[in-house]
């Protein structure tokens, strides 16, 4: 018994190892095949992980956004002054990782079979650099240079070892290639490639493409990786005066074409917001203000790529839209006529003998609504005497700044009369002021006792430069002609009322500038009379127009603007509103409204017994305003020649008025009388406003 248990105990022991063999060939295999997936997995990842991921990310879906047209700019009355012009073009789309240098040469030559990118071969040859056909012998000719470079050369890095290749390019190298015009294109052509950004469609070109050759290439894309034939679009400015120049066209503003894209100064702000290198920016006036509003919703596409890098399939996944249409304040019909008034009277004073001293050389105007702030016309007509050609650049009336004169006493009497230097009905003596041997005076003798009123009918400079000694606490001694006890601070006391109606101070305007004069720097007593009347600091007629609006609206300052609407854009003429941009108050003038009344009473004084009445006595519409003229010698090698600026702001009618207007005339002539330039300006606007108005009050009829 025993012994069968025995020998059953030593088979059973000779059983037992049979399974472990087993189980360690098992694990042996197994270890053997994660060996060699582990070993697999680090060639991969350690020595082609780089490219692996590259053919990953090439065969992604990638998304890319197309720029749509902008909106378009109406003007008050709804007629189109902006639009777009569709363009046939000729784009690029890189892959996503880009092509080597080669490759956008070979694409350049094969591309340059179907199109010219610049046709006049003198334009091309100044296009076409040294630098440029550096590059292009390099890329024919890499072997060569590879040759040239020493050793040490070899150890520099990739941008300084390109630098220094092209610099063994020698002179003899380049004239020993025949550059063609069909050389030179494929250069054009590969500049275009080179700038564009992967997956962000480049132009190539759009000017100048003919039928021909955009069907050309439409035909061939399959052989043309990354290339396109699209429609583009390009701004339309519809009016024109008779020289071609488009009229209001510095307000309207510009915008940057496809090659410069984005301006790259302010490429962080415009990346940020959605924006890529290619996308056209508004880059001045009202393209620039209100560019979030006119760009629009760029189209997104989905992009496939296949291992090449190459896009071989796109999808809309989120349809674009064109820009937001703008609506303006602006009578385009009544700007087209204010321009070609200013040019006439300044042709006229020009060719005026006593007018034309050889400084004359601008006229500017504005007109606006008091009661809203909206802009009606801005005009700004240059004569260039070097060329004789005059030249319509209304941007000066809000970047030209010029010392207004007697235009502004409407404002020192009202500061005057709150810091209780004057009353209503105060009377002083016109008698001329002497400081220190410098005669300050009138234009003529006005009287021994006039009132406020009657100053500033007649513009009295005494009268206002007796309001400035008394808000400066100041003493006047005829007999010793010195002032005493004179508070300089008398200066920002002025300036304090001064700015309160828009003059020395940003007026508001949407645009992306406005200048704001110059202040003077020199605070003698005898500056701060002549600061009282205008001949210090120096003001735009912007500025001057809102001053004369906050006294026509009885001392609201509203914020002058050239947009009136936002609309959605349409394919039918304009779309809802989708933004009105009401009137905005700026500030209240602090100063009491029987003072603004009876500065109201003198400014339609002026026009019907003062100094403006002998030039509007048979005016048919009613106005009110004051007249200026401020002294501006001019000095050219030492020789002093006297000039003077003249000036007009005004409302009409002078109750409840409905449009002001404000016009500088600077460096004018000793003629003003017989020839008052700024007088023919104001009074023809304001005929021919009436007139646009009565046309269409008989239209709505």
């Amino acid at each position: 018994m025993q012994g069968s248990f025995v020998k059953k105990r030593k088979k059973q022991k000779k059983k037992k190892p049979q399974l472990p063999v087993r189980l360690n060939i098992l694990f042996v295999c197994v270890f053997l095949i994660f060996s060699l997936l582990i070993v697999q997995l680090g060639v991969v990842q350690i020595l082609n992980g780089e490219e692996a991921q590259r053919q990953i990310n090439q065969t992604e879906n990638t998304p890319s956004e197309k720029p749509v047209p902008r909106g378009k700019m109406y003007d008050r009355n709804q007629n189109i002054l902006l639009d777009n012009l569709a363009v046939k073009s000729i784009t690029y789309t890189p892959p996503k990782n880009g092509e080597s240098a080669n490759a956008r040469l070979n694409l350049a030559e094969d591309l340059a079979q179907y199109v010219t990118v610049i046709k006049d071969e003198d334009a091309l040859q100044k296009e076409i650099r040294e630098r440029d056909k550096k590059e292009y012998w390099y890329l024919e000719n890499r072997e060569i240079i590879q040759e040239r470079l020493s050793e040490e050369d070899k150890e520099l890095d990739s941008g300084e070892l390109y630098q220094r290749e092209l610099e063994l390019i020698t002179e003899e190298d380049l004239e020993k290639v025949d550059w063609t015009p069909e050389i030179l294109n494929v250069i054009a052509i590969k500049k275009e490639l080179d700038q564009a950004y992967e997956l962000s469609p480049h132009v190539i070109v759009n000017e100048g493409i003919t039928d021909k050759e955009y069907a050309q290439v439409a035909e061939h894309l399959s052989d043309l990786p990354g290339i396109d034939a699209v429609s583009d679009w390009d701004r339309k400015y519809v009016y024109e005066d008779g020289s071609g120049y488009t009229l209001f066209k510095p307000f309207l503003g510009q915008v940057s074409d496809s090659e410069d894209g984005i301006p790259r100064e302010d490429s962080d702000f415009y990346l940020t917001h959605g924006y890529t290198w290619n996308d056209r920016v508004g880059t001045s006036g009202l393209e620039q203000q209100y560019e979030h509003v006119l760009r629009g919703r760029k189209e997104k596409i989905q992009y496939t790529t296949n291992t090449n890098g190459n896009v071989i399939d796109s999808e809309v996944v989120v349809e674009g839209q064109r820009g937001k249409d703008l609506v303006l304040t602006i009578d385009m019909e009544l700007q087209k006529a204010v321009d070609q008034i200013v040019e006439e009277e300044l042709r006229n004073a020009i060719a005026s003998p006593v007018n034309n001293n050889g400084y004359l050389e601008d006229a500017l105007a504005i007109m606006m609504d008091p009661q809203t702030g909206e802009i009606f016309a801005m005009s700004g007509i240059h004569y260039d005497r070097e060329d004789n050609e005059y030249l319509n650049q209304g941007y000066r009336t809000i970047y030209d700044a010029h010392a207004p004169g007697s235009a502004i006493k409407g404002a020192t009497l009202l500061a005057g009369y709150q810091e209780d230097a004057v009353n209503i009905g105060t009377r002083m003596s016109d008698r001329p002021i002497v400081i220190r041997g410098q005669v300050k005076k009138s234009h003529r003798f006005l009287g021994e006792s006039i009132s406020d009123v009657y100053a500033l009918q007649e513009s009295s400079n005494v009268y206002m430069m007796k309001i400035a000694i008394r808000i400066a606490g100041a003493t006047y001694d005829d007999r010793e002609d010195r002032l005493y006890n004179f508070d300089y601070n008398a200066f920002d006391t002025l300036r304090y009322y001064y700015h309160q109606f828009g003059l020395g101070v940003e007026t508001g305007i949407d645009l992306p500038f406005e200048a704001t004069g110059v202040v003077g720097q020199n605070p003698a007593a005898g500056n701060l009379l002549d600061f009282s009347i205008g001949q210090y600091d120096t003001y735009t007629t912007l500025q001057l127009g809102q001053y004369v609006s906050t006294i026509a609206n009885d001392g609201y300052r509203m914020k002058p603007h050239l947009l009136k609407e936002i609309r959605e854009p349409s394919s039918n003429g304009l779309g809802p509103v989708v933004e009105a941009n009401d009137p905005e108050i700026l500030n209240r003038i602090d100063m009491d409204e029987e003072y603004i009344d009876r500065v109201k009473t003198g400014f339609r004084r002026v026009f019907t017994n003062g100094t403006a009445s002998y030039r509007w006595d048979d005016f048919p519409y009613e106005v009110a305003g004051k007249t200026g003229t401020a002294e501006n010698p001019q000095f050219e090698n030492g020789v002093e020649t006297y000039t003077e600026n003249l000036s007009l702001v005004g409302y009409s009618p002078a109750e409840n008025p409905e449009v002001a207007f404000a016009i500088i005339v600077p460096k004018n002539g000793t003629g003003s009388t017989q020839h008052p330039v700024h007088h023919e300006i104001g009074k023809r606007i304001i005929e021919k406003y009436y007139e646009l108005k009565e046309d269409t009050n008989d239209e709505e009829e």
